[in-house]
């Protein structure tokens, strides 16, 4: 069979959601192109060379991506069948012939050979299959076009891998626990570290490990970093983990620290604690604070990912967010995008039955892929909009996050800080934000070039 993948969209990084079930395709006998619509043009040969075509759908923004691309498939070869696969499979049932969700490799090859009809597929109760050939990178552009590692004035090529799949939380807002009910997949070390191998033999000299939350399995993730670091000295890395988990495994960020670790992104979110009880994040502000403190004693970064803008939110809460970030000296560590994300209700949503949400939830919108809602306060829709149109102008003028930073302030009635430019390029950053849960910017939905 002729399989064409696509990657819609991966938050910057070279797509592993492709790569891995393009090994096992091509392992089969199968012959597999690839194409990466983040960087790379929508390819219409490729559609008509093809026999049957998947697209790689792990978060919403690529969701809605892919729902363009299927459309133009549908007009050049109505007849070709498309697969939807990933977190976000199940947004495109109305329009591809096959969604799966979960660990969904084995699900599909199993729809390349043969298997047919719609249908959803929530894998996650399933065990992770073992032996897995190493990821087919060399069917996607390299890793140099792909989002880097800024450090010391320096840039330098990342590799992406995954410990782990699925996550042990259910955080309400988080479209994992919608697929994988609070379970978590291992992934076998060996393929883990081969995966990190192959990749600095192609040049990366860091390496992101992209689980939801890296110590869930923390173990298993330990015994990665020491083997990662025993092979790769020089390899410097970065990881996501839950400000519950960054207090709980305090014993271990010396260790971290002393292989690499650079800097840990964390899904903070609000400084309104009863906020976060909405979200069931598992801790509260006080605990935000502390986790940046044990961080930087070690001299790890902390990279705050946040959603200011729910039904909740009030513009004291949004001042407080702004002024938590100064006062913990964390302006050069937040990306200026996440002073605008808008929290995304999608179908599943853990949300969608909290009774302090119904008053402000509207209809499902098709083209949007999400639920509609409106903030209590409706200047706070207001300001969302004006601060996602000054940040996407000020980002287009490459100003220096702290002058972006005070531009928020002040249009939020805080008054300035002035803080030095140059302060934020001590902070090691990739040059892609990553942010999840999130209504997608106008600049993700148009990626999807002639």
């Amino acid at each position: 069979m002729r399989v064409f993948l696509i990657a819609s969209y991966e938050l910057g990084h070279q797509p592993l959601q492709v790569a891995a079930p393009a090994a096992r395709l091509r392992a089969r006998g199968h012959d597999v192109r690839c194409r990466d619509l983040s960087i790379e043009e929508w390819d219409p040969e490729l559609v008509a060379w093809a026999d049957c075509i998947a697209f790689s759908v792990p978060m919403h923004t690529a969701s809605q991506i892919a729902r363009q691309a299927i459309a133009r498939v549908r007009v050049q070869r109505p007849e070709l069948p498309v697969a939807g696969y990933g977190l976000y499979g199940q947004m495109l049932d109305d329009v591809a012939d096959r969604v799966l969700a979960g660990e969904t490799d084995a699900a599909l090859v199993d729809w390349v050979e043969g298997a047919d009809g719609l249908t959803i597929i929530h894998l996650g109760r399933e065990a992770a299959a073992p032996g897995a050939a190493l990821p087919a990178r060399d069917l996607l552009p390299a890793l140099d076009r792909y989002a880097h590692l800024v450090v010391a004035g320096t840039e330098r090529t990342v590799g992406y891998v995954e410990a782990s799949h699925g996550c042990a939380h259910r955080c309400r807002h988080c479209p994992v626990p919608v697929v994988y009910n609070g379970r978590i997949r291992i992934v076998e070390h060996d393929a883990v570290l081969s995966d990190i191998a192959q990749q600095v033999s192609a040049g990366a000299r860091h390496i992101t490990f992209g689980d939801p939350d890296f110590l869930n399995g923390v173990h298993h993730s330990v015994r990665v970093v020491r083997a990662m670091h025993e092979r790769f000295p020089e390899i410097t890395f970065d990881c996501t983990v839950k400000v519950e988990h960054v207090l709980r495994h305090d014993d271990i960020w010396a260790e971290f620290a002393e292989s690499g670790c650079l800097f840990v992104v964390s899904a903070f979110e609000s400084v309104d604690d009863t906020t976060l009880a909405h979200l069931d994040k598992g801790h509260t502000v006080a605990d935000m604070a502390r986790s940046v403190r044990i961080l930087r004693e070690h001299g790890i970064a902390v990279r705050p990912s946040w959603m200011p803008f729910t039904p909740w939110t009030t513009l004291t809460h949004v001042q407080d967010l702004l002024d938590f970030v100064a006062e913990n000296d964390l302006v050069g560590n937040v990306d200026p995008v996440h002073y605008t994300i808008r929290l995304l209700l999608p179908r599943g949503s853990l949300l969608l039955d909290h009774p302090d949400l119904a008053a402000s939830l509207n209809s499902y919108d098709d083209t949007r892929g999400s639920y509609q809602w409106r903030a209590t306060d409706p200047a706070i829709d207001e300001l969302q909009s004006q601060l996602a149109t000054l940040v996407e102008k000020r980002a287009a003028a490459d100003d220096p996050i702290s002058v972006v930073y005070d531009a928020v302030r002040e249009a939020c009635g805080l008054a300035p800080l002035g803080l030095d430019p140059n302060a934020a390029d001590a902070v090691p950053r990739l040059t892609e934000s990553w942010f999840c849960c999130a209504e997608p910017t106008a600049v993700q939905l148009g990626s999807l070039r002639e």
